[in-house]
């Protein structure tokens, strides 16, 4: 059947997309109107397929996240009003990692879906090479690796350092600023443990107050219905239990002593806060160009290295989305995997050899990318002869 005859049957049966992909031999203005088709329903099912994706590996990454801060909060070691705040300078840590998990992903379930209902094979059987996907999938990759580049580059390092200064003003908070209703809390010093079960009718009392603490090595419990906080002239704070009780020393010791009291006062120590030295991962690009350190390099490479290996991963599922019936449709997902993972951990392990001084930073970030540019190509080279080899038998 000739070509002119199959376009025609494609078209009857209204499969544009088809049309477009498997008829190259058609009048130019044609092949370009139907292409373009074809390259805008790819892109369309590759943003689709991308946000799939992003939602899930993001839903994991946030729930494993607040896991780990709410168990924090619980152990008093954060503060409960602090748990959204952290959760969202992880997130924009994370994102540059995820962003570029993702678009490899897509790219390869993708094009491993094109395999399995046969496109591919059509595609090839017209005339196509593979190579004629590296298109399509640069138009859908490359506003991604900029995002990747901007948030690598930028956003992170920001979201780092505001992460920290916020970590700072929270460890400088009073013990009063630490309690929560109905949640154990324990002070700065880590010799007191207090306990409120309710807040009171008035803004800022307290009611049923429980406090354990340990002053000059003798363990004292005192109890109160009520509790709050007053200001002296002089700006010092004041702890104040009303209606209250104190336990102190060992029962049965002779030295036991029990207290009952109207009013209890205590000073509020404020701790001095204290600006978080800057890190290597807490500066911005430019400060880390300014200021060549073999740290300050080992972070370059890997902000450098991120956006970078995400295009690369981008094209390397090309010609790793094979599939061949005979060894089952997962075992080039198992080897792609296999391939993203040994990729972030030789980018990772030549971050670190660079922060130590033992490789050069002017070799480091571009020795691991060209190593897998060597390997794209191969791979390219070996799918596109046995491509070929099939054809012509």
């Amino acid at each position: 059947m000739d070509p002119e005859h199959q376009a025609s049957g494609l078209r009857a049966l209204g499969r544009q997309r088809s049309y477009a992909k498997f008829h190259p031999n058609l009048p130019c203005n044609e092949h370009f109107k139907y292409r373009m088709i074809f390259h805008r329903a790819l892109l369309r099912e590759f943003a689709q397929l991308a946000t799939a994706v992003f939602l899930s590996l993001f839903l994991i990454a946030i729930t494993t996240r607040l896991v780990r801060l709410l168990g924090q909060a619980a152990g008093g070691k954060i503060p409960t009003d602090a748990v959204v705040a952290f959760l969202g300078f992880f997130a924009l840590n994370a994102l540059p990692v995820l962003l570029s998990l993702t678009l490899f992903v897509t790219v390869l379930l993708t094009m491993t879906r094109s395999y399995r209902d046969s496109e591919m094979a059509i595609w090839f059987s017209s005339g196509l090479s593979l190579a004629a996907w590296v298109r399509p999938v640069l138009a859908f990759a490359l506003p991604l690796v900029a995002l990747i580049a901007t948030l690598s580059l930028a956003i992170t390092p920001w979201a780092v350092r505001m992460g920290e200064q916020y970590r700072s003003r929270v460890d400088a908070r009073d013990d009063v600023a630490r309690v929560d209703p109905g949640v154990f809390g324990e002070s700065r010093a880590r010799d007191r443990v207090f306990f409120v079960e309710s807040a009171g009718s008035v803004p800022g009392e307290v009611q049923n107050v429980f406090v354990n603490s340990v002053q000059h090595g003798r363990t004292g419990i005192m109890f109160s219905r009520k509790g709050l906080v007053e200001t002296a002239p002089n700006g010092d704070r004041f702890i104040v239990m009303l209606d209250g009780r104190r336990y102190e020393g060992v029962p049965g010791a002779a030295e036991y002593r029990v207290m009952e009291f109207q009013r209890y006062a205590a000073r509020i120590e404020s701790p001095i806060r204290e600006e978080p030295v800057p890190t290597h991962k807490s500066l911005s690009t430019l400060a880390l160009m300014q200021a060549p350190s073999n740290a300050n390099h080992g972070e370059l490479v890997w902000r450098i290295g991120i956006p970078l290996s995400a295009l690369l991963l981008a094209l390397l599922a090309i010609p790793m989305s094979f599939v061949n019936p005979r060894a089952g449709r997962s075992v080039n997902l198992l080897f792609a995997l296999l391939a993203y993972l040994v990729y972030q951990n030789l980018l990772s392990i030549s971050e670190a050899r660079v922060a130590q001084g033992a490789l050069e930073f002017a070799i480091g970030w571009w020795l691991v990318h060209a190593v897998v540019l060597v390997v794209l190509l191969v791979l390219f080279a070996q799918r596109m002869t046995l491509l070929r080899l099939k054809l012509r038998s």
